[in-house]
């Protein structure tokens, strides 16, 4: 890995490149070596070298493009590491030759390596699986910031490559994380004491585990780590001087009521602040009623103050259609109109996600012709399934010290699985509400009781859900 030298070269920008894959090649190396070494010492430096090339082709390749840039980056960093076809070669050598077409199968399935190290982990105890899913990441990232805008397709495959990782990890027992319901996530935020201004960002990795720990929600999960690993892409390139193209932070959130949404959004204001999109991360939640005056020049002024609450983090807006129903005379028209301004003045100050069923968004992001270039990206929020909300309701007794008989827990699916999925379905909220029910039902019945044991007590039996239900 020492005395690497430059390779001539007739390209204007290799120069400016030779450092983008350089120093996360040289990590990936230098940070796994001595664990790799003393799990099996017939593992070489040139093996995780080999891993690396392996890893940057295949993210070359995965899109199909294999532009100049990313070519000339791939020859500079690997050429010196091998004693191969890549010396003194160019881009067109490297599509003649076939040195990265065809790579991206490479994606599919998790190495021999990783699966080597993550076995090691699961007889040791150890996290040297954990620290190759990080550093390969970081490489991944850096083939991604070549390109001025990464495409959409290596924004999936970053997120497919991690799940795999992952899922790899939890399948041996050394990555697992408890699953937590929004709701419960909802309520320790708000008994959380607020965050003050001085409080370092939250390490991003701890965020997206509470993330990747909700019920459900995959789909929404992975449109969030896309938008986070193109913030990492772009922060790279930043950091690099090279050009990064202007990106609208705003989204839309559509679902229905209890799927998540505000959980996802105090989630998503942590990830920016980790990453330095905000400079606070707090969550400002307002409604037409906070943004609409009943007289003239009145919205305009409670607009600012919502925006001024958040500035430097995340404003949700809910049910934002409910501010485009009154027409062109109404004053919630005033406020879209205000919102708009005020999300170009302040276009690095605050990141605003506009959330209600999907039908509604559709009318309110069309009531403003600035909407919709200021919002260019809807993530949907499906409806839990019955497991989902069995699984929910499970986690709801576990924090607060209840266990369902399993005549109960049968009760409770049965329920669950019979409720219309309809427009307002309340998904989080109806098992939250159940549950309550069904303990205020426990209580009625064991009041009665003279010395309830302690598995009384904790006990939700199939007769307190069937009265909660009834009611």
């Amino acid at each position: 890995m020492t005395g690497r030298s430059r390779l001539p070269s007739s390209s204007t920008f290799s120069a400016v490149l030779d450092p983008v894959l350089n120093g996360p090649v040289d990590r990936f190396v230098a940070e796994l070596a001595p664990d790799v070494a003393r799990i099996s010492p017939r593992i070489l430096d040139s093996d995780l070298s080999l891993e690396a090339y392996n890893l940057v082709a295949a993210f070359i390749d995965v899109d199909g493009h294999h532009s100049e840039e990313e070519l000339w980056a791939f020859i500079t960093t690997f050429a010196p590491r091998f004693e191969t076809q890549l010396q003194r070669a160019t881009p067109a050598d490297v599509r003649r030759a076939g040195l990265v077409a065809g790579k991206a199968t490479w994606l599919e399935k998790p190495s021999v390596l990783f699966e080597i190290l993550v076995r090691h982990d699961a007889a040791t105890g150890t996290a040297v699986g954990a620290r190759y899913r990080d550093l390969a990441m970081d490489l991944a990232r850096a083939v991604c910031a070549i390109d001025t805008m990464p495409s959409p397709v290596k924004l999936v495959a970053l997120d497919q490559f991690r799940t795999r990782l992952q899922k790899a990890m939890d399948d041996a027992g050394v990555g697992t994380a408890r699953a937590a319901t929004p709701e419960a996530a909802a309520t320790a935020a708000t008994q959380a004491p607020p965050a003050e201004p001085q409080k370092p960002p939250r390490p991003l990795a701890e965020v997206m585990a509470e993330l990747d720990a909700l019920i459900g929600l995959k789909d929404v999960k992975a449109e969030v780590r896309r938008v986070t690993d193109l913030i990492q892409v772009e922060n790279l390139r930043k950091e690099r001087k090279l050009p990064v193209a202007e990106q609208s932070r705003h989204l839309v959130f559509t679902g229905n009521p209890g799927t998540g949404k505000t959980t996802v959004a105090r989630l998503l204001g942590d990830i920016y602040r980790s990453l330095g999109v905000v400079a606070k991360g707090q969550l400002v939640e307002a409604d037409r009623s906070s943004l609409v005056a009943g007289y003239i020049g009145q919205t305009a002024i409670q607009v600012r103050q919502v925006f001024d609450k958040a500035m430097g983090g995340v404003l949700l807006i809910d049910e934002a259609y409910a501010l485009a129903r009154g027409g062109e005379r109404d004053f919630g028209q005033e406020a879209i109109d205000t919102i708009v301004k005020f999300i170009e003045d302040h276009r690095h100050d605050v990141v605003v996600i506009a959330a209600g069923y999907p039908d509604e968004m559709h009318h309110f992001i069309d009531s403003n012709p600035g909407l919709r270039s200021r919002f260019p990206k809807t993530i949907f929020f499906p409806d839990y399934s019955t497991d989902e909300l069995l699984a929910i309701f499970l986690s709801l007794c576990v924090h607060s010290s209840y266990a369902l008989t399993s005549g109960a827990r049968k009760r409770v699916r049965e329920w669950f699985a019979i409720q219309p999925r309809d427009k307002g379905f309340g998904n989080a909220r109806l098992a939250r509400n159940l549950f309550e029910a069904a303990v205020a039902c426990q209580a009625t019945r064991i009041v009665n009781m003279k010395s309830p044991t302690d598995g009384q007590l904790q006990s939700l039996t199939a007769r307190d859900v069937d009265r909660a239900a009834a009611l």
